[in-house]
């Protein structure tokens, strides 16, 4: 009758429906316990975010060649080879330096005491040192020095550390440097001077020698510029800030270094740009503030070293809580008009790289890194 064959089909409709739900739920669960992992991720380095702006998406603005793309570094640690961290203000790179000294995977780790600002970063069985940060030998060419300080410091400054005296050529010294979003690197800088940094300590010196005062005069009054409005820090023609990236990446010497009467003002803008772009290409490596991940991918295939602990991506910044006019933002963007062009090239030339880096080796650790986080 009807109702025994109502029974039947609701007995094999449960008996259908419980196996199927199990193997549901079997699968469901799987996924959360053993998610899958790319390639990368099976071989113990970072793989970057997947995002828009991979190399097959991105418009190319600039004419870049398979050279610029090529990234061929052999650091040898062991060596005499130095790494050499170009640190521009507020582009992450007092996290990033703590990355270096602290975060990386070595077989003769740094030896970071507590409480003191530097860590000694020696080579494997020698006491000399392989890194040249802020957290490793200290502001030894001057603070935050720039390229054209670096490039004429650094080697003298290693071998009096090392006590030694290494032929011209045979160290080889690896550059490398972060890069921002020029506006936001800028608003940063602004909140960190209102706050009282001056960075005043600085040497800025180019060819043999600093500014002098009417060269480079001092945009306040007084030990700072504690509580200046944005109004007036963008109007003082001296503000080190305008441009920050491109001058501190690029051979002031070619300029005249601070003196502005020896060249004109377009003709001095186009030939320090074309100089910090040359000068990024030839680095062994930057990373970009905004990029994270990337960052760090990049850092791990070209240097053979791998990071202990993933590095985070922080948007919630001090320059990302200013809220700006469009009139505000087109005038920054004006004052930094070199910056904005090396920041769209350095972006370019980035995201282009990654699919050009050979992967290293896989490297195991069993070591823990507590993560300092910096709010640019």
């Amino acid at each position: 009758n009807m109702d025994t064959k109502r029974i039947l089909l609701e007995k094999f409709n449960r008996l259908v429906f419980i196996p199927i739900a199990a193997v549901l739920f079997l699968m469901i669960g799987y996924q959360y316990v053993c998610p899958r992992h790319s390639s990368g991720s099976e071989l113990g380095y970072a793989e970057p975010e997947a995002d828009d702006d991979g190399p097959s998406k991105i418009t190319s603005k600039f004419n870049l060649t398979e050279r610029d793309l090529e990234r061929q570094v052999h650091f040898d640690i062991r060596g005499d080879d130095v790494m050499v961290f170009l640190h521009i203000q507020k582009t992450g790179g007092t996290t990033f330096g703590r990355h270096l000294v602290k975060n990386i995977q070595l077989e003769q780790p740094c030896d970071c005491m507590p409480g003191q600002r530097k860590c000694t970063c020696h080579r494997p069985g020698r006491a000399e040192s392989w890194l040249f940060s802020r957290f490793s030998t200290g502001w030894s060419c001057g603070l935050h020095a720039d390229w054209t300080e670096l490039t004429s410091c650094v080697p003298n400054v290693m071998n009096r550390r090392d006590k030694k005296n290494a032929p011209k050529g045979k160290r080889n010294f690896y550059y490398i440097t972060m890069l921002r979003d020029p506006v936001s690197r800028y608003l940063s800088e602004w909140k960190h001077v209102q706050r009282g940094a001056t960075w005043k300590t600085a040497l800025h010196m180019c060819d043999g020698r600093p500014p002098t005062q009417d060269e480079l005069p001092a945009c306040y009054s007084g030990e700072d510029w504690t509580g200046v409005p944005l109004a007036d820090f963008m109007s003082c023609p001296s503000n080190l800030g305008n441009n920050r990236q491109v001058r501190m990446l690029a051979d002031l010497s070619l300029v005249g270094c601070y003196n502005m009467s020896s060249i004109s003002e377009l003709e001095r803008g186009r030939v320090l740009l074309d100089s910090a772009k040359a000068n990024l290409r030839n680095m062994a490596f930057y990373g970009l503030t905004e990029f994270q991940r990337k960052t760090q991918y990049l850092f791990e295939r070209t240097f053979g070293l791998r990071f202990i602990r993933a590095f985070t991506q922080i948007n919630s910044t001090r320059a990302a809580s200013v809220g700006i006019s469009e009139k505000v933002r087109w005038r920054i963007e004006g004052l930094n008009a070199l910056d904005m062009e090396l920041y769209e090239y350095a972006k370019e030339l980035f995201l282009r790289q990654k699919e050009d880096v050979k992967p290293v080796e896989e490297v195991t650790t069993t070591e823990d890194y507590s993560s300092q986080v910096v709010r640019w």
